[in-house]
């Protein structure tokens, strides 16, 4: 904005009362405008989610009240809450499909309009069972619940990456093996890390009530709640196993009053009563955090972890067969949560919160192929991509990849060649010398 400079005459009491009276006016007769919110809403979300921060505002209030000989208002009173007359507070609603061109129930081919891997897209739950969709990608775009906004755009340049998919080591393409779409992105509300839980959540049951696997591309960490919840509220919480990829155990207390950010999706989910702690495995733990606390609460709660201290000890391959096997040896059903930030920035510095010391794209590719074709797969999310600041793409590449190895996996065990050793015969030793 343009400051005008304007030079005033002499300077009267009078004028100076004017000025208080109109300063007076605008620093005590304005109210605080509502917060916004989203596009779009779940039925589970609350109108009455307070946001913190009354700060000056309460001050005032109250002074108000007391000038006008009424009791002053209690600091409760003045927190902003959210408008519940809002026509978007609601931040889920059905998609609108009346103007679409009439059509069958089905995959739409898009061409050359962006898509994860290319793929078709769907626009409904009746796309889904039509076209027999066995792979339904989504995107969630939240990024309030980490300090260094950008993941939100993950789902964008994730979509944007170049298309070809397949394995030389396996010879398998899982393009050729699995019906897959594109789901779209849920809706979340902007502004609010709490709020965008539930239609997340209510999205991933939407896909897996239809039996396709949903593959979730984030977003910050924070979205791993609402993935799991949503696959525990259609396969029971005892049926479900996570395995958490991450520099970070994720699993911290309360911040502030919120319950939600990206580094507490786990404490909420085994707090909570959404999974059991002794179904739940950490890899690729380090750095600062967390301390002596955290993993008395991991042991407490029956997690099981692998640090990359365990790493450095016993070596990746040991230490890898070990995840592997006690993946086996755990509930029907498995979800695999991906933080790229498990692997060395590297090789993914395109990330929120990069810890150096991680594990390479070599060790990620082959460990992730292998659970994928071994385990019930029921849901994978890949979080916290930021292409904001990832030089050369090269994040988004090597996250790219871990999606492709993943759905090789599956398409492995589709085939009935599920085993974590598997090669092509002809990516083998050349034995005709």
């Amino acid at each position: 904005m343009r400051h005008r400079s304007f030079s005033a005459g002499p300077v009267t009491s009078a004028s100076r009362l004017a000025a208080a009276v109109f300063l007076a006016f605008i620093v005590f007769g304005c109210e605080a405008a509502p917060a916004g919110s989203g596009d779009e809403a779940s039925p589970d979300a609350s109108a009455e989610v307070v946001t913190e921060g009354a700060g000056a505002e309460g001050e005032n209030a109250g002074q108000d009240a007391a000038s006008e000989g009424q009791e002053p208002a209690s600091e409760e009173a003045a927190v902003i809450r959210l408008d519940p007359d809002d026509p978007n507070l609601e931040v889920w609603r059905d998609r609108d499909i009346s103007n679409d061109p009439p059509r069958e129930p089905g995959p739409i081919d898009v061409g050359s309009v962006l898509s994860f891997f290319g793929l078709p897209i769907a626009r409904t739950v009746e796309d889904l069972v039509a076209g027999e969709v066995e792979v339904a990608f989504m995107g969630a775009p939240v990024d309030m619940g980490v300090g260094f906004r950008g993941a939100g755009e993950g789902p964008t340049a994730f979509r944007a990456m170049t298309r070809s998919v397949g394995s030389m080591e396996t010879m398998v393409r899982w393009r050729s093996e699995l019906t897959a779409v594109d789901y779209g992105n849920a809706p979340i509300d902007n502004l609010s890390v709490d709020r965008s839980m539930p239609p997340i959540r209510r999205m991933v049951r939407e896909i897996a009530q239809t039996g396709a696997i949903p593959i979730i591309i984030g977003g910050d960490h924070s979205i791993e709640f609402a993935n799991v919840a949503g696959l525990a509220d259609v396969y029971g919480k005892e049926n479900v196993g996570v395995i958490h990829f991450d520099a970070h155990y994720d699993a911290g207390g309360s911040r502030s009053g919120h319950l939600i950010s990206h580094a507490q999706p786990v404490r909420r989910l085994v707090d909570d009563g959404h999974i059991l702690g002794r179904n739940f495995i950490q890899v690729g733990l380090r750095g600062s955090w967390p301390g002596p606390e955290g993993f008395e609460w991991m042991r407490e709660n029956g997690l099981r972890y692998h640090t990359m201290a365990e790493i450095d000890r016993d070596g990746w391959t040991t230490v890898m067969q070990r995840v592997l096997d006690e993946a086996n040896d755990g509930p029907e059903y498995l979800h695999i949560s991906f933080d790229i930030d498990v692997m060395d920035p590297a090789y993914t510095s395109g990330t929120g919160t990069p810890v150096p010391g991680g594990l390479t794209p070599r060790e990620v590719f082959y460990v992730v192929r292998g659970l994928c074709s071994e385990n019930n797969l029921v849901g994978f999310d890949l979080v916290e991509l930021n292409p904001l600041v990832d030089p050369g793409y090269t994040t988004a590449l090597n996250a790219k990849q871990i999606v492709d190895e993943c759905l090789t996996g599956v398409a492995l065990r589709k085939l009935g060649l599920g085993n974590r050793d598997y090669l092509s015969p002809l990516t083998r030793r050349d034995t005709r010398r």
